[in-house]
C-alpha cells in the first residue's frame, strides 16, 4: 500500500498501522507517553508520513477524531496553521492526554499565532495537559519567534512565576522549560530571567524552589553565559 497528498484518513491509518510495532508501543510506556491508543510508530516515521501526504487541513481534522496516537501527532503535523480556529485549537488541547501531545500541538498553536490568547486562557485551566500546552507554547515562542521582541517573553514571566508552584510533574517541567527558554532566548532575556529564577529557588514552595534551582543552575552556566556574551 501507498500513500500520496490524494490518500483519506482512512487510508493513512490502515497504512500506519500495516507498519505498527507493539515492541515499539512497549517502549513508549518508559517515556511517559500514552500508549492505550498507540501503533508504535516513532515520530520519524511520522515526519516521513507527513511529508507524503502534505498539508491538508480537512484530513488533519479527520485524522485527529480518530483518537489514534499515531493519527493525532499525524494531524498536527499536517494541519495548517493559517487555517486552524481557535476553537479547534481549544478542542485539541482539552483532548490532549500526554505530554507528548501537549508539546507537539503548542508548536502549531504557536505556528497559528495563538499565544497571545491562549497562554493566559490555558495557564488559568485547572486540567494538567492543558496547562502544560500553556507553558510549552512560551517556550517554543522563545525559541522559534524571532521577529517578537524580547520584552513580549519577558511580559510571561509573572505568569511563571503565579504556576510555578504547581506540584504536578508535568505542569511544573513546563514551567521550568518555559523559564529557561526565555533566559537562553538572549542577554535582555537572561537578567529578568535569572532574578525570577533566584527568587523562585528561595520560595518556601516545594514545586517553585525545583523550578527555580534547575532554571538557574543551566542560565547561570559558562555556556549559556558565554553563548549570550555575558560575561561570567
Amino acid at each position: 500500500m501507498t500513500i500520496s497528498p490524494a490518500s483519506t484518513a482512512g487510508e493513512i491509518i490502515e497504512y500506519m498501522r500495516a507498519l505498527g510495532s507493539r515492541e515499539n508501543v512497549a517502549g513508549m510506556v518508559r517515556f511517559g507517553i500514552a500508549t492505550q491508543t498507540a501503533l508504535g510508530l516513532s515520530n520519524v516515521e511520522l515526519h516521513r508520513i507527513a511529508r507524503q501526504v502534505k498539508v491538508d487541513h480537512g484530513r488533519a481534522m479527520e485524522l485527529w477524531q480518530s483518537d489514534i496516537r499515531e493519527a493525532r501527532l499525524l494531524a498536527i503535523f499536517s494541519a495548517d496553521p493559517n487555517a486552524l480556529a481557535l476553537q479547534e485549537a481549544r478542542d485539541w488541547a482539552a483532548d490532549c492526554n500526554s505530554w507528548e501531545l501537549a508539546d507537539t500541538v503548542a508548536d502549531l498553536f504557536v505556528a497559528a499565532r495563538f499565544e497571545r490568547t491562549l497562554v493566559p486562557e490555558f495557564a488559568a485551566d485547572e486540567r494538567e495537559f492543558v496547562r502544560r500546552i500553556a507553558f510549552a507554547m512560551i517556550a517554543t515562542a522563545a525559541v522559534h519567534l524571532k521577529q517578537e521582541p524580547d520584552s513580549a517573553l519577558v511580559a510571561w514571566l509573572p505568569l511563571i512565576e503565579a504556576h510555578a508552584g504547581d506540584e504536578r510533574n508535568f505542569v511544573k517541567k513546563a514551567v521550568n522549560w518555559a523559564l529557561r527558554q526565555i533566559g537562553k532566548r538572549s542577554a535582555a532575556c537572561h537578567g529578568p530571567a535569572v532574578a525570577l529564577a533566584e527568587k523562585l529557588a528561595a520560595s518556601d514552595r516545594r514545586a517553585a524552589r525545583w523550578v527555580g534551582k534547575d532554571a538557574v543552575r543551566e542560565l547561570e552556566s559558562d555556556r549559556v553565559r558565554a553563548r549570550l556574551g555575558i560575561p561570567a
